[in-house]
């Protein structure tokens, strides 16, 4: 993957927001934040951060069913590249009796020494609930992905159950697809408590079935979250 996505994303998030604009997306923009911090910034099972701390934190705005936000973490990849910056933009609706989430994920890398780290990632999501049980599953595909990697897809299912009052378990299971490197398994567990509508603390295992690659290995991170 040696062409930078850049202007791909940039141009994803542009549309999104011409459609968020648009007149039958007449309805006010509703405006959220969060901050947090975690002991390890996992993604897909991967230490993003060489198995240190990171703060994260996010801007999002929805318009009627339509979507758009900025969200950041801090990262660690032994170069120049001190944080991941994720621009998304989407759509979210209901359908045969499940709620359908269609959106467009542009991932970058401010400063990063390799011109291949950038990518996209469009997905297509949808979730039932079942009494109090949620289950849900998505799909992601990338036509550049991280990395040395051309086309890339991201399978997952995943659940999530209160137990106790303030208390919710959740979990999910994915499979990445990759051109170049080796297909991998990675699943995640844990609970987290919402002392209330604003913070929340999250404990969670991730893991994968990658073998002889310490970022891969299992490991339990916990997290804050203050949401605004």
């Amino acid at each position: 993957m040696s062409v930078k996505v850049f202007g791909s994303a940039a141009a994803a998030m542009a549309l999104g927001l011409t459609v968020l604009a648009s007149p039958a997306a007449a309805a006010d923009p509703e405006f959220s934040a969060n901050v947090g911090v975690v002991t390890d910034y996992v993604f897909r099972g991967f230490s993003q951060t060489d198995e240190n701390p990171a703060v994260q934190g996010g801007v999002d705005m929805t318009v009627g069913s339509f979507y758009a936000g900025v969200w950041g973490s801090t990262i660690d990849f032994g170069d120049d590249s001190p944080a991941e910056v994720d621009i998304y933009g989407g759509y979210r609706t209901e359908a045969l009796g499940f709620a359908w989430d269609f959106g467009v994920v542009g991932y970058l890398y401010p400063s990063a020494e390799a011109d291949n780290y950038d990518f996209v990632e469009f997905k297509v999501g949808a979730s039932r609930a079942f009494g109090d049980v949620t289950l849900g599953g998505a799909v992601f595909y990338s036509p550049q992905f991280f990395g040395i990697d051309e086309e890339a897809y991201y399978y997952e299912l995943n659940g999530a159950v209160p137990i106790a009052d303030k208390w919710t378990v959740s979990a999910a299971i994915g499979r990445q697809t990759l051109d170049v490197s080796d297909d991998y398994a990675t699943w995640n567990i844990g609970v987290s408590y919402a002392f209330d509508d604003n913070i929340s603390f999250d404990v969670r295992y991730h893991d994968t079935d990658t073998s002889d690659v310490p970022l891969a290995e299992g490991r339990l991170v916990g997290g804050l979250k203050f949401a605004f």
